[in-house]
Parts: C-alpha cells; structure tokens; sequence
C-alpha cells in the first residue's frame, strides 16, 4: 500500500517513524508492506523527527492527493479551508483519506463521508477524538452489540492541565494558562481549548458514532474553563467533587444531550482521577454498563498509533465508513440547554449580615429547588462571605432563574457561579 501525507509535522513525523519501527510486526498483522512515498510539506529543507530520505517531498500538496501512486492520503495538516478541498479532491480521484482533523469532520463530516460512499473509498478518522485512544473503533466494533445510553469525556488535555494544575497547587487560571503555553501544551491563541471548542468539535464525532446519528456540531452546547476560579475549586474539594471539563453525551427521552462545560464529578470516581494532558471517555451502555477508555490525548507516536491503525482497516476492510455508512441512522433532536436536567453546584458572594443565608436559601423555596449541601465560609476583608450550594436535579433554566433572583438581591456582592454536576455511575 502506498500513502502520501499531507503535513510532517509532529503527526506526521510520528507515522512515519512509527511505520519504520514497527515495519515487521505490521506487515505480520496484514500481510501488506506500507509504503509513504509522498509528503505535502511547506518546506522541503526543514529539519524534521523523521526519516524522510525514501519519501519525495513536494510544496504543492495537490501532487500527493492526485498522484496516481498513491492508494491512501493521509491529511495531517488542519485547518477546514484549503483541507477540505485537498480531502474532496483526493476522494473524487478514488483514494482512501485517513483524518486527525476534528474541526474538519465535525463541520464538513456528513458531507465528505456522503462523498466517500459515493465514490466506494474510505474516510476514517480514529485520531480525530482523543490521540491514541482507541474509542471510535471501541464505539463502532467493540460496543457494537450495545445500546449506547451516555458518554462523558475528558476530550481537551489542555483543559484537564489546566485544571489539575489549580487543584494540586492553588494556582489560578490566568497563571497555569501561561505556563500551559511555555509548555507547548495549549496554543498562543487557546480559544479553542480553553473555551470548550475543540472539544465540541470531538464530541459531536463521539456522540454520532454513539447514536447513529448525523453530525451536529452545531447544536452542542458549550461552555469553556476561562471563568473557573480557585474559589470553585476549594469548595467543590470540601464538597467531595472535582471540576473536570467534559464533553457529555447522552439519550434524555426522544432526544439527545449534547454539552460541554465545566463539571463537579465525585472524587470517587475513576474520571475524577484522570489528571494533567491525559484524555478518557467513560461509556454507558447497555450491555456491559461502564467502561472507561484512558490514554495519551496528543502526541507524535500516540496519534500516529490511530492513524497507522486506520490504515491497518483499511487493508482488512473491517470497517464501513464512520457515521453515515452505517445502514440507517436515528432521527434524535438535540435537547435544548434551557431543559437539560442536572444537579448543581452553585457559588455565591454575599454580605455577611444577619438573616442573609436564610434569604438565599428562601429563594431556593420559592423556586420549589431542594439543597443537597450548603457550606459558608468566613467573611473576606470587606465583610462578606462565601457560599457554596449543591442542589438535587432541576432544568437548567430553573437554575438561570435562581442566579437571576440572587443577583438582583442586595446582599449578593458578584455574579453567581453556576456549574453543572454529573455523578456518571
């Protein structure tokens, strides 16, 4: 089998290098040599992490997706604009695409893979969704006998470094973000990461293998960690919980839920415990019940691991194509976040004055809106206090309306945090 690949950069360089590694005990799995023979790159005399002295290299990245050479075309370089037509091209001219672009998939998706079966070749895209961890083919092969009831993920390793580094060391967001930079692990730009788009872009993918669905990036409701504090993190701690950023999936009635957002998850629980750049996805279904899937969510040779086990399908025709060559899908609504159903945590700063606490928790009554737990703490330098409430399971907009009635309260001195709770069992 010939590839040609688009961007040798670190995905890139990771598959090749782990091609070259393990040559002997893949060609063993599938009785086929694979062979990279050409590479789209921007510089051809630019140092990289591989070997590249049998591979041509080409600034021109149409070459590789129209050679005739070439059986699969590895797309490695992101991006949705010059991507998408390297991808349509490539398709058209008969060849199988292999994809670790997340934002591709989740906006074009349904459209390429249309495409795909059209055309009788395949576009898979295993390392779009948590680097090295095997969860789309888990979903589509290993749970294949399963109803799939829920998934929750910890999908942005950004994101989950950016947390546990608060936690561990009580620093706050602005601080461990800058460091998450030098590192390399979040971007100049981390809109992406930190505001939950990147994984919104991967839990569409997650929840249409899951549900039969179409692609709906769109309708995922998403919110992202800029505005989590060592405040919250503090008393969600002496409440038992941790703040993990999730991607969530999950059958409500007729429909679906889509969302990603900060979350309180029970310490007890495995995903609580996954900490810094590590990725899982914890999966309901019917069947077996709960499983959870953990691993490295980027890297050179654990991407490279995905995609090389793509390839690895794609000479053993194991899988159809992702999502829409599936040979019926569900019609599932997307539920509004305005009806979502959830217990949740709720921080409150307010002047600590005589009857104050019993005017917060009166506008829970009035609300009709249960308190699991409430803890106080001492008053800061301009005499106020903090309050942290945990609430039994109510509609997200009955909660907005809580928020709404504290802040318009005198006593209240800040905006309402308000984050969602999940106990995943």
């Amino acid at each position: 089998m010939k590839v040609g690949i688009l961007g040798l950069g670190t995905v890139g360089g990771g598959v090749v290098n782990v091609l070259q590694k393990n040559s002997e005990s893949i060609e063993r799995r599938t009785g086929v040599k694979i062979e990279v023979v050409l590479a789209g790159v921007r510089d051809v005399k630019q140092k990289r992490i591989c070997d590249t002295s049998n591979i041509k290299l080409t600034i021109d990245p149409f070459e590789v997706v129209n050679h005739p050479d070439v059986d699969v075309v590895l797309e490695l370089i992101g991006g949705i604009g010059l991507t998408k037509e390297l991808v349509e091209t490539a398709i058209n001219n008969g060849k199988h695409v292999i994809t670790a672009n997340k934002a591709l998939i989740a906006n074009h998706g349904n459209e390429l893979i249309k495409l795909a079966n059209k055309k009788q070749v395949r576009l898979l895209f295993e390392a779009s969704v948590a680097g090295g961890i095997p969860i789309i083919k888990s979903l589509e092969q290993g749970l294949s006998a399963n109803n799939i009831e829920s998934l929750a993920g910890i999908i942005n390793g950004t994101g989950n470094f950016i947390l546990t580094d608060m936690k561990e060391k009580g620093r706050d967001f602005d601080d461990v973000l800058k460091e998450a930079q030098a590192l390399g692990y979040a971007e100049e730009d981390p809109t992406f990461d930190v505001e939950g788009i990147d994984a919104a872009h991967k839990l569409s993918i997650l929840a249409a293998i899951a549900f039969g669905t179409e692609l709906q990036f769109d309708k995922v409701s998403t919110k992202g960690i800029s505005d989590i504090t060592t405040e919250d993190i503090i008393h969600a701690s002496e409440l038992g919980y941790t703040i993990k950023h999730l991607g969530i999936a999950k059958r409500a009635g007729e429909g679906i839920e889509l969302r990603v957002h900060p979350t309180l998850v029970p310490n007890k629980q495995l995903i609580a415990q996954v900490d810094g750049v590590m990725n899982a996805v914890m999966v309901k279904s019917d069947a077996l019940g709960t499983s959870l899937y953990y691993g490295a969510g980027a890297g050179d040779e654990a991407t490279a691991s995905a995609v090389i086990a793509d390839l690895n399908d794609i000479i053993n025709n194991q899988t159809s194509n992702h999502i829409l060559g599936w040979k019926s899908q569900q019609k599932l609504p997307v539920i509004k976040s305005d009806d979502i159903q959830s217990e949740f945590f709720l921080r409150l700063l307010v002047s600590d004055i005589k009857g104050v606490l019993a005017k917060v928790t009166g506008i829970f009554n009035d609300h009709n809106v249960s308190i699991d737990a409430l803890i106080q703490k001492q008053a800061d330098e301009n005499n106020n206090a903090h309050i942290a409430i945990t609430t039994d399971k109510v509609s997200t907009k009955t909660v907005m309306s809580i928020k709404k009635s504290i802040e318009a309260s005198a006593f209240n001195q800040a905006e309402v945090q308000i984050i969602h709770i999940e106990l995943l069992d």
